[in-house]
């Protein structure tokens, strides 16, 4: 379970990015966090793993405090956390292969990791990440040869291959044409209900958050205006969370 209590977040330069939050995540939900651009979206997702420090208020997450845990413990603690970036951020050069292992690194003496030296079980684990997300065959052809939609599904096979308890995504489809990203989300969906692994997505195309999501989380100016199920989401509430009515474009995230 995520738990935020009275959470907030100050960046050095004064700007208070989240307010007084509170939110409860169970394992296994699919959820959605919705608003603005610099509505506090990406930093309350990054939060969860510690990419970014709480400033006050308590984040607790699978019962660890987690701005309490520092070196090993924190290692640890993010190796249960996938993260998928909008950016992909594969090795372009490099087998589609290699590109998952690299998640195996942690977890490797150091000798190894320098010399790119995987057991076989890394390999398999590797294999079977990349067949979950439908690209199998692709695995032994360089990451730089893959469309878009292939490299991100590289990178939610990478995720996989940790065996995380949570997976973060930012902004996982911005950049992707409409049917890919749909392709995209239905793997989200898919390894989330047939892994039980919570999915918490930070995104901008509602449309694709009120289709695939369980549950919205919508954020305005640092606060939690809306948290509950698709099906209590109507014009008001999305008026409420971006400020104006938003146009067809604008669900779509065009």
């Amino acid at each position: 379970m995520i738990s935020f209590k009275n959470v907030d977040k100050i960046y050095p330069g004064g700007l208070q990015a989240l307010k007084d939050v509170t939110l409860k995540i169970e394992q296994g939900e699919f959820v959605a966090i919705i608003g603005l651009s610099g509505a506090g979206k990406s930093t309350l997702l990054r939060t969860i793993n510690r990419m970014h420090d709480i400033s006050g208020g308590t984040l607790e997450v699978n019962g660890q405090i987690v701005n309490d845990l520092k070196g090993p413990a924190l290692r640890k603690f993010r190796r249960k956390i996938g993260m998928v970036f909008q950016s992909f951020n594969l090795v372009p050069r490099t087998t589609v292969i290699r590109n998952v292992l690299a998640s195996r690194v942690p977890d490797l003496p150091l000798w190894q990791s320098i010399l790119g030296l995987y057991s076989k079980q890394d390999k398999i684990m590797a294999l079977e990440a990349l067949d979950k997300v439908g690209i199998l065959e692709k695995a032994y052809i360089r990451a730089d040869q893959l469309s878009g939609g292939q490299m991100q599904r590289v990178a939610l096979a990478r995720t996989l291959a940790q065996n995380p308890e949570i997976i973060l995504a930012d902004e996982p489809v911005a950049s992707l044409d409409p049917i890919t990203a749909k392709h995209v989300m239905r793997d989200f969906k898919r390894i989330n209900q047939e892994l039980n692994i919570t999915v918490i997505i930070n995104i901008h195309h509602v449309d694709l958050a009120l289709k695939y999501a369980d549950r919205v989380v919508g954020i305005r100016e640092g606060r939690i205006v809306y948290d509950g199920d698709v099906a209590g989401i109507n014009e008001e509430i999305l008026k409420e969370i971006y400020g104006h009515e938003l146009t067809d474009d604008e669900k779509m995230g065009v």
